[in-house]
């Protein structure tokens, strides 16, 4: 087994996979950027380097800063996570010419699935549906006519995208022009890359995506389904496994063509196949994912699997320790993404200090965050701030203890989606499951919470924040030793001090506060 990994990345998924490493007995290797010198996953990791400046660019996304960092500390392996390097071939690749093993499926896989137009033909070569759709395009023109050839509305998107990035829904052609140059010039920016493509847009379709994981021996296992239609803007943000709208028959054709798409790119380690369901019954393809999702844990709760630990057994070239067979799934599992966006103003990013940061738990709740009070909100990096799952037996017992543990939730200093959230929950076409991917844009959700509540929580956020100081930061980044090498205990001082700060602040309004915004 692996005696050391490098876990390149940072936050709650960066903490995920330290704790799936001390689970396994391996030393892990946290590395962090200057304003994540106090962050958990670096506290928590056996030991921690300094990669860089507070741009990721600088940081983590310094593929050759990262193996460099690898080979010094004596690692045998590295974990990219999700998001920064995670599907970038070019850095698995430059990673195996290092000696070292990449934590994920192998580069020639991520390549022939990572371009979206090279897929699609994987996945008719495999006979599993697809959109109506175009092969590549670089001009406007040809592009236009092929719109007009499938017909509007259509969907523009970037053959390199990923994570509803590089998406435009254009209705007709009036509008086709001035949206593929935006997609392009969006595609360009954020991936190197400004082809596109052109696929029929399918409305009142839901977002239905597989779980698999495969193994370096040729076995391939379909982890079950997840409901990922609740979206703003393309992006997730409620998650669900199993699917209210999947029959066991229709699972069993999922998972069959998951796992035929997968066989056909030769997939090892985790990976998310992606369709679109009609409200008749017929799917599409739509891409496959080559990582970790962040929705994972649903998919954990339900089938009892560890797929972070999992994904480490099979880089190290051990066989799945189960089959399909062998996964019988239990209840219903809710995620929620907490992010620092503030739903009271066109969720903008909301940035600056959190002063106090209290967690939900009890019976049922999965909290994966790296919060901690003092923690600074920068717009450096993503405003994902934490996951919460719920399970329960029911889809209707998981989303009472969601509706619980959001109201649990306490985050004080920056704004978030937790109001908006909440009432989603509240509504009763999501509670009979009646949605799909376009349910947020038809129904105007506004927050729950009003302005004088807002106002409030932003007052006792700076009443903190004047009383606290920055004593027990600067104490806490005194602990290192001075060469960019953190020890994972973390500052005691800092520690004492957060402990006092809230228990004086919970004190004077227990059972009074108003909800995190």
């Amino acid at each position: 087994m692996f005696k050391k990994v490098l876990v390149a990345n940072r936050g709650e998924i960066a903490l995920r996979i330290v704790r799936a490493l001390r689970d396994l007995d391996i030393h892990s290797v946290a590395v962090y950027s200057d304003v994540d010198r106090l962050s958990q996953h670096v506290r928590y990791a056996d030991e921690a380097h300094n990669i860089g400046p507070a741009n990721a660019r600088l940081s983590y996304l310094d593929g050759d800063k990262i193996i460099a960092t690898a080979l010094a500390c004596g690692a045998d392996a590295i974990h990219p996570g999700y998001g920064f390097l995670a599907e970038n071939a070019d850095f698995a690749e430059a990673v195996e010419k290092a000696g070292l093993t990449f934590i994920g499926p192998s580069p020639a896989s991520m390549r022939a699935l990572g371009d979206k137009i090279a897929a699609r033909a994987m996945a008719i070569s495999a006979n599993l549906p697809v959109v109506p759709g175009s092969p590549e395009v670089t001009s406007i023109t040809d592009a236009i006519a092929i719109a007009e050839q499938i017909g509007f509305p259509v969907m523009v998107k970037a053959a390199a995208g990923g994570g509803g990035r590089g998406i435009r829904i254009v209705q007709n052609a009036g509008e086709f022009a001035n949206a593929a140059e935006r997609c392009m010039q969006e595609a360009q920016a954020a991936f190197g890359n400004a082809t596109i493509y052109i696929e029929k847009h399918l409305s009142f379709v839901r977002h239905i995506e597989v779980q698999v994981i495969g193994d370096k021996h040729g076995n391939i296992v379909a982890v079950g389904e997840r409901e990922c239609s609740i979206q703003r803007r393309h992006q997730k943000i409620i998650e669900e496994c199993p699917s209210i709208a999947v029959t066991p028959e229709l699972r069993r054709k999922l998972s069959r063509d998951a796992v035929r798409i997968a066989r056909a790119a030769n997939y090892h380690n985790v990976g998310t196949v992606e369709f679109l369901l009609t409200a008749t019954g017929e799917y599409y393809f739509l891409e496959m994912n080559t990582r970790l999702q962040v929705e994972h844990p649903v998919t954990e709760l339900t089938t009892g699997t560890d797929l972070v630990k999992d994904q480490i057994l099979v880089a190290f070239g051990q066989e799945l320790p189960y089959d399909e067979t062998e996964l019988l799934t239990r209840g219903w599992a809710i995620e929620c993404r907490i992010v620092a966006e503030d739903p009271f103003n066109g969720f903008l990013p909301s940035v600056g200090k959190i002063v106090l940061a209290r967690e939900p738990a009890g019976p049922g709740i999965r909290v994966e965050s790296a919060l901690y009070d003092g923690i600074e909100v920068t717009p450096d990096y993503d405003s994902l701030l934490a996951k919460v799952t719920a399970w329960g037996r029911t889809r209707d017992g998981a989303i009472m203890r969601m509706r619980r543990a959001l109201a649990e939730f306490r985050v004080v200093g920056v704004a978030t989606n937790i109001p908006y959230l909440q009432e989603i929950l509240g509504m009763d076409d999501f509670k009979s499951g009646n949605f799909d991917t376009g349910f947020l844009d038809r129904h105007q959700v506004s927050a729950v919470e009003g302005l004088e509540q807002q106002k409030l929580v932003a007052q006792l956020a700076s009443l903190l924040m004047v009383t606290s100081g920055d004593s027990a930061e600067r104490g806490a980044a005194s602990n290192g030793n001075g060469n960019g090498v953190l020890n994972g205990h973390g500052s005691q001082k800092a520690s004492a001090w957060r402990e006092r700060m809230s228990g004086a602040a919970l004190s004077q309004g227990a059972g009074r506060w108003p909800r995190s915004i």
